[in-house]
């Protein structure tokens, strides 16, 4: 089939409302973290690529921008009033007063610092995600080679937590998927993954004649259950899980807060749910989640358990709670949005300020594009690289193919200058 031509819209905002450019310097920094909080990865003019002081070889799957890499490390979630750091904090201390343990210990734990840097195996096959489902293409994730990747979600993590024998834990970091260019999608951003797992006693025993009760069962899976769970666990199982998050997002929006459910597919979780919640009049979807499957509790090695995930965007609920309009907006380093967080309490009530009254400008530009195979994200990652945050938006506004010079390819771009 001949190549479209595409035409598509950019816009900028004025410069009084954006960060200074960032530069890549390859050279990490300290950490109260695992992983170091400055400039922590390069592109050396070598063939490998250099993240936290390793050296990864490049090869054909090899499509990180330089752009991409110096956001590496910069761990918004743990920079103290950042309003990334608020959502997380509000979380932590929701869960670590909630949910304690015979003790008076906190029940979940929490990872915050984990490497972004994971293997392909950790990032799907771990999870269960099939050989050719569309969520592992170069398209939409940005790989360092073909072993090795930036984290496409916090799952990556949850293998290696059970396995090292955790059966409740919070894990939150930065994550990073190829994306589209506007006010609500940007190609890093900060994702928190939740796990319970629950033992037969754990799990029953606060019901009646619990001990005749059991987890599994040779059984089919239908739209309700997986084939080796018993009703009576998934129903249980269910229930806590939707419990938990609707006093989570109860603490975190208030009391009255109206709750929905909507079933959904994940490959690590059956049956899987999304989460909305009706917010000022509007139904918006912040999370999802499920009972996770077996096979993947089973061959992390805790086989005679059953559990819940969830996962959650942490620029999703901060756009809802602090009424941030524009997602570019949590990597700013102007004051006049860093002070609006400097609270003393993490729960106080805070609604953003618009830092500059002076809309996009907005000019026209055409160029021919290669002939070779193209997608969509790499030109968003070239124009990411080229005007960083300055870009507002990337919309296509029509296709053409030349009746001709079929293999010609011409982008007609509406820019917008500050």
């Amino acid at each position: 089939m001949a190549m479209l031509w595409k035409f598509m819209r950019v816009a900028r905002y004025s410069k009084t409302a954006l960060p200074p450019k960032i530069k890549v310097r390859g050279i990490p920094t300290h950490s109260r973290q695992s992983v170091p909080s400055d400039f922590a990865a390069s592109v050396p003019c070598s063939s490998t690529v250099e993240v936290f002081g390793k050296s990864y070889p490049r090869d054909d799957y090899t499509n990180i921008t330089e752009k991409i890499l110096s956001k590496v490390g910069k761990n918004l979630h743990n920079k103290k009033h950042h309003p990334l750091w608020l959502i997380k904090e509000q979380v932590k201390d929701h869960f670590y007063k909630q949910y304690t343990g015979r003790r008076g210990n906190p029940l979940f734990s929490v990872y915050d610092g984990l490497s972004p840097v994971v293997t392909v195996q950790q990032n799907f096959d771990k999870l269960l995600v099939p050989r050719d489902h569309a969520s592992r293409r170069k398209e939409d994730n940005y790989y360092l080679n073909r072993d090795h990747m930036l984290r496409a979600h916090t799952s990556a993590h949850q293998w290696d937590l059970i396995h090292s024998g955790l059966d409740a834990f919070l894990a939150v970091g930065d994550v990073y998927r190829r994306d589209t260019i506007d006010s609500t999608h940007y190609p890093v951003f900060h994702q928190m993954e939740g796990v319970r797992l629950f033992s037969c006693h754990e799990l029953f025993s606060s019901i009646k004649d619990g001990e005749s009760f059991q987890l599994f069962e040779q059984g089919h899976r239908t739209a309700h259950k997986q084939e080796c769970h018993t009703m009576e666990a998934v129903r249980l199982v269910e229930f806590n899980l939707k419990q938990v998050l609707t006093k989570l997002m109860t603490h975190i929006f208030g009391d009255g807060l109206q709750v929905r459910w909507v079933d959904c597919y994940f490959p690590f979780t059956h049956p899987s749910f999304e989460m909305e919640i009706n917010f000022q009049g509007e139904w918006l979807e912040v999370l999802g989640c499920g009972v996770m499957e077996q096979q993947l509790v089973n061959s992390a090695g805790a086989q005679d358990k059953i559990g819940w995930a969830f996962g959650l965007g942490l620029e999703r609920l901060a756009m809802i709670l602090y009424d941030i309009p524009d997602i570019r907006l949590f990597w700013s380093e102007d004051e006049r949005f860093l002070k609006q967080f400097i609270v003393p309490h993490i729960s106080q009530k805070i609604k953003f300020q618009p830092l500059s009254r002076y809309p996009p400008l907005i000019n026209d530009i055409s160029f021919w594009l290669p002939t070779e195979t193209y997608s969509k994200n790499d030109f968003y990652d070239l124009a990411r690289s080229v005007g960083g945050d300055l870009i507002e938006k990337v919309v296509l506004l029509d296709e053409y193919t030349h009746p001709k010079l079929a293999q010609r390819r011409l982008v007609t771009l509406r820019s917008a200058k500050a």
